[in-house]
């Protein structure tokens, strides 16, 4: 801070003097106060959140170093050792100290992991699933977008099919019939809302959904089911169906006094059931419309929750849906329809017998931007989110959004998150966006985001007694992220590429 001096120097015309600023500097330090270190009951050294005294204007400031520093991060650290605490690292000022953070309150606020493409997000999120492997009923969803956490032994794994595999059955293929789509996925999936007939479209098409629907449970006998199902119910019923109704009024001609005329929906379907066709056909959408016929019975739904949502048995506390084979135009769509399944049906399990579960969402800016531009199929994924990340902790459903561009990511549900595991980010905009989410005290903290080195972090929020720079604890298997070491590879003899090979799994859409 700069502080003018004057001094009389000089005289003016009439004799009088006139003073010149003379610039001295004074060094400032600008303080936030985090907690307070007191005596408990027990004259046992304690640090407390809370500020119980504020210290007056002209108070002594003292530097911690040393014996003293250490002191305060092993307390740091003991306060933090408690038998809910999750091991994440080292202190970057004292790496003898052990950095925890509570377990209960990362998940409990969600929370999220932020930093740039190769700081050290994987490698965060691998060591948390790691240890909480290591919990007897933990339940932890994972969507992999790249595959990175396809190898992870402690965890089991599940795939969205591709067109090559379409029509095979294993318990390693999610497939995702299109029952499961409510009416609003539905609706923007097939139908467009700027036609002329788009709301004779929507009508006649939820109407046939329904009956269908009905006529399912009728065979079932499903008697409880009929007298309480709506259209957003995930019963089966069968699409082609639908398809020959709509075929049949936009072909109907009913007998008029002078003879045949068309019928009152004459016309209005041609280019739905255009869109129906293309979707039903497209090996892009098989995992929707051509699943095999075990997947699409009264309890195959019931079987999927099990693989998806089972925490009891070995292996199952860890779940990895991997998306990389599902094409980037539809995948807000497919990533949106399994959390809102996985969350419907938590929010329907009996109270006592719900187990709290987190989702990991891995490049989140990829299926969770900001809904301003988007299409209405992406919005209505998008929004799944949202509801998730505002009521979902009073039905103990958790979010652990990872992105290397939280500008791109729904201010919505980044605004929930209240706990931030923010690593190296270089981008401005990014920047901002991370200190928008903190405190304005802490406002000085996050300027150090541009030099922070590989897999070191600042973590704020409530999961940890104070704010602190840490550098983070790599995990045992680690996930399939590494950075690819271009110079050293370019410096190794050459072998011979198979482009063919290349070209044919690019066709296929399948890389093995």
């Amino acid at each position: 801070m700069k502080t003018p001096v004057y001094e009389e120097s000089i005289l003016d015309e009439d004799e009088v003097a006139v003073p010149l600023p003379h610039e001295s500097v004074l060094n400032t330090v600008q303080l936030t106060l985090v907690g307070t270190v007191t005596l408990d009951s027990k004259n046992k050294i304690h640090f407390s959140r809370s500020l119980i005294q504020v210290p007056e204007i002209d108070s002594k400031c003292n530097i911690l170093h040393d014996a003293q520093l250490q002191a305060f991060m092993g307390l740091l650290s003991d306060e933090g050792k408690t038998g809910h605490a999750l091991e994440i690292g080292k202190y970057t000022i004292d790496e003898n100290a052990q950095a925890y953070i509570d377990g209960n309150k990362l998940f409990q606020r969600h929370a999220s992991i932020l930093g740039s493409t190769g700081s050290g997000k994987s490698w965060t999120v691998a060591s948390i699933l790691e240890q909480a492997a290591k919990l007897s009923s933990a339940n932890l969803i994972v969507f992999d977008l790249h595959g990175e956490y396809r190898e992870l032994s402690y965890a089991r794994h599940l795939r969205i099919p591709g067109p090559e595999e379409l029509g095979k059955s294993d318990s390693s293929l999610l497939y995702l019939p299109y029952w499961l789509l409510n009416t609003e996925e539905l609706q923007a999936m097939f139908i467009d809302k700027s036609e002329f007939s788009a709301h004779n479209q929507v009508t006649v098409f939820q109407e046939a959904v329904v009956t269908e629907k009905r006529k399912y449970l009728e065979t079932l006998k499903k008697t409880e089911i009929l007298n309480a199902f709506t259209l957003d119910s995930p019963i089966p019923f069968g699409v082609e169906d639908v398809v020959a109704k709509l075929k049949r009024l936009n072909e109907e001609k009913v007998q008029g006094s002078r003879g045949e005329k068309q019928g009152d929906f004459f016309g209005q379907f041609s280019r739905l059931l255009v869109r129906l066709n293309s979707k039903i056909t497209d090996k892009r959408y098989g995992f929707l419309f051509q699943s095999p016929k075990s997947e699409n019975q009264y309890e195959s739904m019931a079987e999927m929750m099990k693989r998806l949502m089972d925490y009891s048995t070995s292996g199952a506390q860890i779940k990895v849906i991997d998306f990389s084979e599902v094409p980037s135009d539809i995948l807000p769509v497919i990533v949106g329809l399994v959390a809102r399944i996985i969350y419907q049906v938590q929010f329907w399990t009996d109270h006592e017998k719900r187990r709290p579960m987190a989702f990991v969402c891995d490049e989140a800016h990829l299926y969770l931007p900001k809904k301003e531009g988007k299409n209405p199929v992406e919005q209505r994924a998008i929004e799944n989110f949202e509801k998730i990340a505002k009521e979902g902790r009073k039905y103990g459903v958790a979010l652990l959004i990872i992105s290397q561009r939280p500008s791109d990511v729904s201010t919505t549900i980044l605004s929930q998150c209240n706990n931030v595991i923010a690593l190296r980010l270089t981008n401005g905009e990014d920047q901002s966006t991370v200190k928008k989410l903190l405190p304005e005290s802490l406002a000085g903290l996050m300027d150090t985001l541009s030099i922070l080195d590989i897999g070191e972090a600042l973590v704020v929020g409530d999961a940890v007694l104070l704010p602190n720079r840490i550098r983070l604890l790599p995990p045992t298997e680690k996930p399939l992220s590494s950075t690819i070491a271009f110079w050293d590879e370019w410096s190794k003899a050459p072998d011979t590429p198979d482009f063919v090979k290349s070209v044919e799994n690019m066709r296929r859409q399948n890389r093995t």
